[in-house]
């Protein structure tokens, strides 16, 4: 080979790995799409506050009741008023639950919103656990205080279903049938009232900061990468269930709505985050980008199968919940791993 001809495939070579890096640089600086995570989650937070002053109107005609009979827990339990009001409480409770579940993975994987998870679905009290325990305390009509007794979803369902004991004050056939049967209860008027009344401003609080909030590629990553390796959390907690033990369970919450259904939620709001961040990270690897989407829907249907089984019937052994439960971890592990290495090539911090 010539020189001359040796320096022409050389300039050609050059001139090629140029036009790749220019490509590379190009497709790297595509933006994030988070416009539409920040809608998605104003979607929620709007009809979560409506949920809560709902909740709340019952919660007060509950308190004055019971104020108005000395807080006799026989009187509460002979009112049919009260009986109706406390089985439509439930009803909302259990509609309201999957407004949070479905923005969770927004909430609590972005640092300047976490804080509302902790409060509304995820703190432990202090005498559970005082390291992850919520931030604040209930002042109760009646003047007593408690301190830090954890968020506000497992709060208002031990009440309303009789899985806090402590804080009902006794049973009443709710739908007149003849029979006590699980969460036939009266829940401690003064607790329940001052629990919904925080339910209504923490809320309140998340809906505003979710209308200034302005999401980052930092936010968007951080969220996919704490949020979707929780399963074996999620899985555990639904084992101890009522879904799983049946009436063996002791567990105070996730008795009414499968754990399942939450995590179904909360993955599927994680691939709204993930829709918003795939341009990037198709910007590096397009290969990858599509490798991920695939593998965090396949996740989401493995979930959704499981519950549709639970649905039509069948009740899952706790070395079976075990069992899916590393699968779900695996999974997710795998797929937090490749949105990490992403956010590294694009220089996108990931907050811890």
């Amino acid at each position: 080979m010539t020189m001359r001809g040796a320096s022409t495939i050389l300039l050609a070579t050059a001139v090629a790995a140029a036009a790749t890096l220019a490509a590379e640089a190009g497709a790297a600086a595509r933006p994030a799409q988070l416009g539409p995570v920040k809608s998605y989650l104003l979607e929620h937070t709007r009809p979560l506050t409506a949920f809560t002053r709902d909740f709340q109107a019952i919660s007060d005609r509950y308190y004055a009741r019971a104020k108005r009979d000395g807080f006799r827990p026989a009187a509460l339990a002979k009112d049919a008023t009260v009986r109706r009001d406390l089985l439509r409480a439930k009803q909302i409770w259990v509609r309201g639950n999957p407004l949070y579940e479905r923005v969770e993975g927004i909430v609590a994987g972005t640092p300047s919103l976490a804080a509302y998870d902790v409060i509304l679905d995820a703190g432990s009290s202090a005498a559970e656990d005082p390291a992850s325990a919520v931030p604040f305390d209930l002042k109760l009509p009646n003047g007593k205080v408690l301190r830090k007794p954890g968020n506000l979803y497992n709060l208002t369902e031990g009440m309303l279903w009789g899985t806090l004991p402590k804080l009902v004050v006794g049973k009443a056939d709710l739908d007149g049938d003849g029979k006590l049967e699980f969460g036939e209860v009266l829940p401690e008027p003064n607790a329940l009232k001052a629990a919904v009344d925080a339910f209504v401003l923490y809320a309140g609080r998340l809906d505003r900061a979710a209308r200034v909030w302005q999401p980052t590629s930092s936010d968007a990553f951080t969220s996919v990468v704490v949020m979707v390796p929780t399963m074996s959390e999620y899985f555990g907690q639904w084992k101890t269930s009522r879904f799983v033990l049946g009436d063996r369970a002791s567990s105070e919450a996730f008795n009414v709505v499968s754990r399942l259904s939450d995590i179904g939620d909360i993955l599927g709001g994680l691939r709204v985050i993930y829709a918003g961040i795939r341009p990037s990270i198709a910007g590096v690897d397009s290969a990858q980008a599509a490798q991920t989407k695939r593998d965090l829907d396949s996740l989401h249907a493995f979930v959704g199968k499981l519950r549709t089984q639970e649905n039509a019937g069948r009740r899952f052994t706790p070395q079976q919940a075990d069992i899916l439960g590393r699968q779900a971890q695996e999974r997710a592990t795998a797929i937090a791993g490749q949105v990490t290495q992403a956010a590294a090539r694009l220089k996108v911090k990931i907050a811890q």
